[in-house]
């Protein structure tokens, strides 16, 4: 029997992640708790019950919001990486390398659901490569996020 391999890690690549096994429990969640964690106006999470989960860089600090839940995240560049429960873990969607495999099926903490959430869709929108030439200092920008795959080791040497 095979199962699925899913990857991730934080923004700065101290900390990477290897989860082996079908993930079918995606939810957001609108606690206030969950929003301060994530810093958003949601958490989206992906329950890895079950689940054949290893840290495969480093591991996240935690903190604890809760007398029952711990929450880790990278200690070097702040990125929110799990929400941690008696009853399992599960991992902020954004942190895989494809957050889009995890359509969420359910939504938690709907009473401090924010109004305006359900009409994000209907803003303006624009690409990012419009924005990068909307200002002149975006024109030089050289992004330092850990790629969305494994890497032998992080930070990449520069050429010189």
């Amino acid at each position: 029997m095979t199962h699925s391999i899913h990857t991730g890690g934080c923004q700065c690549g101290a900390i990477r992640f290897r989860v082996e096994g079908d993930l079918n429990d995606a939810s957001i969640c609108h606690c206030r708790m969950c929003q301060k964690a994530f810093g958003a106006y949601y958490a989206p999470l992906v329950s890895v019950r079950g689940a054949d989960f290893t840290w495969t860089r480093g591991e996240p600090k935690r903190f604890r919001s809760s007398s029952v839940v711990s929450r880790g995240f990278c200690a070097d560049c702040g990125t929110p990486l799990t929400y941690e429960a008696p009853d399992g873990m599960a991992v902020a969607a954004g942190a895989f390398d494809d957050p889009s495999a995890f359509a969420p099926s359910m939504q938690w903490g709907i009473e401090r659901k924010i109004g305006f959430v359900d009409t994000l869709h209907t803003l303006p929108a624009v690409p990012t490569e419009d924005d990068l030439t909307s200002v002149d200092y975006l024109a030089d920008l050289t992004s330092y996020q850990h790629p969305d795959h494994d890497t032998q080791a992080w930070p990449q040497e520069k050429n010189q």
